[in-house]
């Protein structure tokens, strides 16, 4: 699994690599940036979050991807298939840095992240946990045509955030207009 690389018109989704991780937790100290992902982190909390996708990808394929810019060969996110134990679905997320807001690289890559999840992992149905009070990503969801299945509740130790699960199956992603 490891050997996958999903290319769009300007990004490279891949496994995260060592290389990744001055980025990632560039990305996870960040107020703003880490606000509706359980909050800021420091570099060893966001050491283990980097350990965890490492392992989950190795081991079920499924785990956030590194996002890199085509264009600069820059880390500026990631997202992809996430299914931990206990989660209320199986999610295609996203978080980018904040120097990548704005470009439209959230429902680019998650695009991609979408098909792979449906075409390649066989999953039937996509839900993403989003804040209610995160606009930005509602506004992804839409455009990925997902709506609003209403209040959902996470896993501890993320059981107290408050999230709304987003989603759509197979069938709605297949008929989406393109």
């Amino acid at each position: 699994m490891s050997d996958v690389k999903i290319e769009t018109e300007r990004l490279i989704l891949r496994p995260i690599e060592m290389a990744d991780f001055p980025r990632w937790a560039e990305f996870m100290a960040d107020e703003v940036s880490a606000e509706f992902l359980g909050g800021a982190q420091t570099p060893a909390a966001a050491w283990r979050g980097f350990m965890t996708m490492a392992g989950a990808w190795h081991l079920t394929g499924a785990s956030m991807l590194s996002v890199v810019e085509k264009s600069s060969g820059l880390w500026v996110g990631r997202l992809g298939p996430w299914a931990p134990l206990d989660w209320p679905g199986t999610e295609v997320g996203w978080g980018l840095h904040r120097d990548a807001w704005g470009k439209g690289y959230a429902v680019e890559g998650s695009t991609a992240a979408m098909d792979y999840a449906f075409d390649v992992l066989g999953w039937d149905d996509v839900i993403h946990s989003i804040a209610p009070g995160n606009r930005a990503s509602q506004k992804v969801a839409e455009r990925l045509g997902s709506t609003n299945r209403g209040p959902g509740r996470l896993p501890p130790p993320l059981d107290g955030l408050t999230i709304d699960i987003w989603g759509q199956t197979r069938a709605q992603w297949k008929a989406r207009p393109r």
